[in-house]
């Protein structure tokens, strides 16, 4: 399959995971940009952390201070509320993405808003709020450059931090030509600066700025958000509302916390030392102010993320602060892109989200698309034990979905009781010595019945057969000879 004849993201089901990587695989444009592109930031990562006793030591605190945080996670989040309602800021609590929309949608309608313009934000993704808000007849304009791009081209973001990372620059040429009538240009300054003067108005046309939140500071009611292009900061002081949207776990205790954690983002994500706007946000504008918003909204987003923190070891899902790391490293997400996981949060960190976000049976082969080489647990800067999360998730696919021991929704997606009986019969053979040697006898005896199909496995290796002896009879044999 070319990158010509791709099939659009939005028409991605994440329950066709296998069949999208396959079809992924097949397209060369696509393998090409990918492998590129993660070489190049891989290699930044380790420029800007080639120190192994500073970057184990700072991935360390990292972890500490998400896990203190997230033992405290009810606590912070009543004091977040507190001191940002002290602030000025409205805050909302929303379980469900429904519910997220319609807060979203009512402050809208209360305002007469017909355009939003948004800074990047992978809950607004989530929530799959510019389809949502257009449906309702107010447009939604993404001002991130990679979001601009991606919704040009009715797909979902490929990377947490670079959505468009998939797209060379021919391809993205093609598509200004074509959706904007742009002259064509391969010059990738001149993409930008087209970007820039299509969005620019529109800052100042948009009833509502809309933004995601990097870290929710307790202490101070202060919502921080990172990034390089401006955007951000456009979307959040121009329009006279501002609506911050983030998931529960995005709060840490104080602004000491954030310090090492904004280190581990920007190195991990990007190679860089810090990015080139931090932007901090602990109210509406006062009257002493001549810029910034006459509103502030937060809608703090529960969707899953309560099941995740309700056990012990899955709770360290949330510990994730979207760096991407984790996907710039993976074999199988820079084969394949993060289209193909038909979900908003691909390559691993998404494999261990998304059954949360989504329940495991809308995301049954997820947690069985890696090879568990560990790389993906050895670059988290937050030291996320991803691999034993898969491993962890891999269980709870295969229970009897009627288990009482019931931790996650759609538990059992992929329970078969052919299987369970299979595997009943394996440790009973292996766990009686007469059945083994009965078993290995008949084997060897019978090799010649062997079938030479057996299923996905001989679709790339060869089908096992026994040996014409066991090892036992072949030791027995050497033995008697002597």
């Amino acid at each position: 399959m070319n990158s010509q004849a791709r099939i659009p993201a939005l028409e991605l089901s994440s329950r066709d995971l296998k069949h999208n990587a396959h079809d992924a695989l097949g397209d060369t444009q696509l393998r090409g940009n990918m492998r590129k592109a993660m070489d190049s930031l891989m290699a930044k990562r380790l420029a800007a952390m080639p120190d192994e006793y500073e970057r184990e030591h700072l991935r360390e605190m990292g972890n500490h201070v998400r896990a203190r945080a997230l033992s405290k996670l009810p606590e912070l989040l009543e004091q977040l509320e507190t001191n940002l309602t002290r602030n000025g800021v409205k805050v909302h609590w929303a379980e469900t993405v429904d519910e997220a929309n319609a807060i979203v949608l009512r402050i809208a309608e209360t305002h007469g808003a017909r355009q939003v313009i948004k800074g990047k934000s992978m809950v607004s993704e989530e929530m799959e709020m510019n389809h949502f808000l257009e449906s309702h007849g107010i447009e939604a304009l993404e001002s991130d450059m990679g979001e601009y791009i991606i919704q040009l081209d009715h797909e979902k973001p490929t990377h947490i931090i670079m959505p468009a990372i998939h797209k060379n620059a021919r391809q993205v040429a093609n598509l200004f030509h074509d959706k904007l009538g742009e002259p064509y240009t391969e010059d990738v300054d001149a993409l930008i600066q087209t970007g820039r003067r299509v969005l620019r108005q529109k800052f100042f046309e948009a009833d509502i700025g809309v933004s995601g939140v990097n870290f929710a500071v307790a202490e101070t009611g202060t919502l921080l958000l990172v990034e390089n292009e401006g955007n951000g900061r456009m979307s959040t002081t121009v329009p006279p509302v501002h609506i911050a949207v983030t998931g529960i776990e995005k709060v840490v205790e104080n602004l000491r916390d954030v310090v090492p954690l904004l280190s581990l983002l920007t190195r991990s994500a990007l190679g860089q030392g810090i990015t080139t706007y931090v932007n901090m946000i602990s109210g509406p504008r006062k009257a002493s102010e001549l810029d910034g918003p006459q509103e502030v909204h937060l809608v703090l987003l529960d969707n899953g993320r309560s099941q995740a923190f309700a056990d012990g070891e899955l709770r360290q899902t949330l510990n994730c602060i979207r760096c991407g790391a984790c996907m710039n490293h993976c074999p199988v997400y820079t084969r394949i892109g993060g289209q193909a996981y038909g979900t908003v949060y691909p390559g691993p960190i998404g494999k261990i989200i998304s059954p949360h976000l989504m329940g495991l049976e809308n995301t049954p082969d997820h947690p069985s698309a890696s090879s568990l080489c560990g790389a993906c647990g050895e670059v988290c800067p937050v030291k996320i034990p991803i691999p034993a999360l898969l491993r962890r998730l891999r269980e709870e696919n295969v229970k009897r979905p009627d288990d009482p021991h019931k931790v996650m929704r759609g538990q059992g997606s992929k329970y078969s009781p052919r299987e369970r009986l299979l595997w009943k019969g394996w440790r009973l053979l292996n766990t009686s010595p007469p059945l083994y040697r009965a078993f290995g006898f008949f084997a060897t005896r019978l090799r010649g019945l062997t079938p030479g199909h057996l299923g996905p496995w001989t679709q790339n290796h060869s089908a096992p057969k026994p040996a014409a002896r066991s090892l036992h009879e072949l030791a027995r044999e050497h033995l008697e000879g002597k």
